[in-house]
C-alpha cells in the first residue's frame, strides 16, 4: 500500500505525521539525521544533556491535543513542568525584572522602573489578548490558500494595526525604555525583528499569560520522544538517517520520494518539513515549478541566523534562572546590525538556557547543563567566516557570562560545542543559515508565506516554520493542525 510520506521529524513534521496516523492515512516520517527532532535535536557528552534548539513550551494545550486526537492520555508519554519566572530580564546596569504570570508581583517590579508604566502594561496586556483572540486562536491554524483569505482577515489585522511594528505598539503603551525592550524581545524568538515585525506578534506575550512556560522533565528531547512513541503507537513509521534527494513527479504529482543513498518510497501524497527553499531549489530544482518556486523564495527576506554555545560546568549556578535574557548596551542598534550588517558587531545580547535549575537530571550531581545564544546575521546579510569567526565569538561570550552571571565559569567547564550559521546551513539545510526560516514581516506572512499546500504541485504540502502561521513551537504545530486539514480533505476517500 502507497504511504503519505512527512519529511522531516521536527515538532512540525511530527504533529503532521501524528494527525494523520491517527485519522487512518498511513505515514513514513523520513528523518535525515541519526535521531528525530530537528532543531529541537539533543546532545549528549560526559553525563550532561543539551538540547540543541527550543527550550520555551508556551501552550500546552496544542501538543495536549496530538494525545487527544489519538485518544492518549499526555501524562502517560511525558510530563510537563512549570517555569518560574518564566524569564529573568537582565541588563549591564544591573537593573533586573522577573517576568512570570503573577500580576500583582509584575506590576510592583514594572512600578519599580516608571510608575506610569503599570497602567500602560494594562492597556498593552489588554491589546496582547485581543491579537492573541484574532491571530492565534482564530487564524493560527487556518490555512490561507487564497487571497481571499487574507481580505477576510483584513478588517480585523487592520483594527489591530498589524501594519505597525512590535516595538512601536509597545512603545504606545510603555514609557521606559528597559520595559520597552522587556516586552518587545518576543519577537526575536521567532526570528523576527522587533522593529519591522508585525505588532501581530505581540500575541506571544498574551500567548505566554495564558498558559505559562513549561518544559519537559528530561528535557525538550523528552517531548520529542514522546511524540515519536505516539507515532509508533499509532502503526507510523519513523525512518531515521534517510537525507532525501529528490522528489520524483510524474506530471504535476510527486510519485515518489528518492533518498541521498538511492533507496525510493512511493506516495500518495508527501508534506516537506525540511526548510522551505531547500524543499524547493534541491529536492524539486529538477522541475521547473520547483525552480520557478525556489527563484521567487530566494528573494524573500529571511530571519536571522544563531550562534549557540552547549556548555557542561562542574558547578551549578543555582542563582540562575531556568531563562535568562541578558540585554546588551545596545538594543535598537545591535538588532539593525544583525538584521542588516555585512559585519559582526562588538556586543551582543543573550539568552541564557539552565534547564537544571528546574530538572538537575540533565547533568552529573552537582554539575549544570547551560546553552546560551545570540541572534547573528544569516549568511546572507554578512557572508563571514565561521570557522574563524565562531571560537573568537565564543571566547567573548564566555568572558562575559564570567564577568556578568556565571562567575568561575573557565575553571568549572567540562565540555563544550558550537552550532553556527554555516551549521543550521549544513546539517539543516536551512537557506543562508536562517534559524527562522522566512521573516515574520506582514508581506510575508499568513496568505503571503509560502502554502500549506503548494498552488502546482496537487500532493506536495509544506509544514512548519517556512509556511503558515511561522516559527516557534506553537507555529510548526498549528502548521501542522491547518496542513493536515487540507491533506485529510485530500486524502480521505
Amino acid at each position: 500500500m502507497k504511504r503519505t510520506i512527512v519529511i522531516g521529524a521536527g515538532f512540525g513534521g511530527l504533529a503532521l505525521a501524528i494527525r494523520l496516523q491517527a485519522n487512518g492515512i498511513p505515514v513514513t516520517l523520513l528523518e535525515q539525521r541519526d535521531k528525530p527532532g530537528g532543531r529541537a535535536y539533543v546532545y549528549q557528552d560526559q553525563g550532561f544533556t543539551f538540547d540543541a534548539g527550543p527550550t520555551v513550551i508556551t501552550d500546552p494545550s496544542a501538543i495536549e491535543a496530538l494525545f487527544t486526537l489519538a485518544g492518549k492520555r499526555m501524562s502517560d508519554y511525558v510530563e510537563l513542568l512549570p517555569v518560574t519566572p518564566f524569564y529573568r530580564l537582565c541588563w549591564e546596569s544591573g537593573k533586573v525584572l522577573d517576568y512570570d504570570n503573577d500580576q500583582q508581583r509584575l506590576e510592583q517590579q514594572i512600578a519599580r522602573f516608571n510608575p506610569h508604566d503599570v497602567a500602560g502594561y494594562q492597556r498593552f496586556l489588554e491589546y496582547s489578548r485581543a491579537v492573541f483572540k484574532e491571530g492565534y486562536l482564530k487564524l493560527g491554524t487556518v490555512p490561507f490558500l487564497s487571497f481571499r483569505d487574507m481580505l477576510r482577515a483584513g478588517p480585523q489585522l487592520a483594527r489591530l494595526q498589524a501594519w505597525r511594528s512590535v516595538y512601536s505598539k509597545v512603545a504606545e503603551f510603555i514609557e521606559d525604555e528597559h520595559l520597552r525592550q522587556a516586552f518587545s524581545f518576543h519577537s526575536l524568538l521567532v526570528g523576527g525583528n522587533p522593529f519591522a515585525t508585525s505588532s501581530i506578534y505581540t500575541l506571544i506575550h498574551a500567548l505566554e499569560r495564558e498558559w505559562g512556560v513549561w518544559f519537559a522533565r528530561g528535557g525538550t528531547g523528552a517531548l520529542v520522544q514522546a511524540l515519536v512513541r505516539l507515532f509508533q503507537d499509532l502503526g507510523g513509521e519513523l525512518v531515521l538517517n534517510a537525507p532525501v534527494g529528490r522528489l520524483e513527479m510524474h506530471g504535476d504529482r510527486v510519485s515518489g520520494v528518492t533518498l541521498q543513498d538511492g533507496r525510493r518510497f512511493d506516495c500518495t501524497a508527501v508534506a516537506s518539513n525540511a526548510d522551505v527553499v531547500h524543499t524547493y531549489d534541491k529536492l524539486l530544482g529538477h522541475h521547473p515549478a520547483g525552480q520557478a518556486r525556489a527563484r521567487t523564495l530566494k528573494r524573500k527576506r529571511m530571519s536571522n541566523s544563531l550562534f549557540v554555545l552547549y556548555f557542561g560546568l562542574n558547578h551549578h549556578h543555582d542563582h540562575l534562572a531556568h531563562h535568562t535574557v541578558c540585554f546588551g548596551p545596545r538594543y535598537r542598534e545591535l538588532i539593525d546590525d544583525i538584521f542588516h550588517s555585512q559585519h559582526l558587531a562588538e556586543d551582543f545580547s543573550l539568552y541564557l538556557h539552565a534547564p537544571c535549575t528546574t530538572d538537575p537530571s540533565l547533568a552529573p550531581p552537582g554539575c549544570g547543563s547551560y546553552y546560551v545564544l545570540a541572534p547573528v546575521p544569516h549568511l546572507g546579510t554578512a557572508n563571514l567566516d565561521w570557522a574563524q569567526e565562531g571560537p573568537r565569538l565564543r571566547d567573548r561570550i564566555f568572558s562575559y557570562l564570567e564577568q556578568y552571571y556565571m562567575p568561575g565559569l573557565h575553571q568549572q567547564l567540562v565540555t563544550q560545542r558550537m552550532f553556527t550559521p554555516f551549521d543550521f546551513r549544513d546539517e539543516l539545510g536551512a537557506h543562508l543559515g536562517s534559524a527562522f526560516s522566512i521573516e515574520p514581516i506582514l508581506t510575508q506572512s499568513a496568505w503571503f508565506r509560502p502554502h500549506n499546500r503548494d498552488d502546482q504541485i496537487a500532493n506536495l504540502y509544506l509544514v512548519g516554520a517556512g509556511t503558515h502561521p511561522g516559527a516557534g513551537v506553537p507555529g510548526v504545530i498549528g502548521s501542522a493542525k491547518a496542513t493536515a486539514s487540507l491533506m485529510l480533505e485530500d486524502l480521505t476517500p
